[in-house]
């Protein structure tokens, strides 16, 4: 993504946006990890802390960004709240680093743990 300033051109990669996506998400309440689909065994694997980028999915389009986020929430919370909580979270913290428009947040909660 480009964007174009009185200074110049600033280009912000997908992993950029990725990694606040990523962070964003660790740190709301109820959220146990990201998730990460084998595309092998179908299963769906808690990703280690330096692998959490596998589970966003980021698409920019005339500096638009589009974000499909794949979590593992905690047993016993409310899923619906937590999820609106996340999303627009990372649309404001996206908005607020990068000067891009979020068009949209996809939430996929692949799997429920307990502590």
């Amino acid at each position: 993504m480009k964007i174009q300033t009185e200074r110049g051109i600033i280009d912000i990669s997908q992993d950029v946006v990725a990694g606040i996506v990523s962070e964003c998400a660790n740190n709301c309440f109820g959220i146990r990890g990201m998730a990460y689909t084998n595309k092998t065994d179908g299963l769906v694997h808690l990703l280690k802390r330096d692998a959490f980028k596998k589970g966003v999915r980021i698409t920019i389009r005339d500096n638009a960004v589009s974000i499909e986020l794949h979590i593992i929430v905690r047993h016993g919370i409310n899923i619906a709240a937590t999820g609106n909580s996340i999303i627009s979270e990372i649309r404001y913290k996206v908005e607020k680093m990068t000067g891009a428009t979020v068009d949209k947040v996809t939430l996929c909660v692949d799997g429920i743990m307990t502590d």
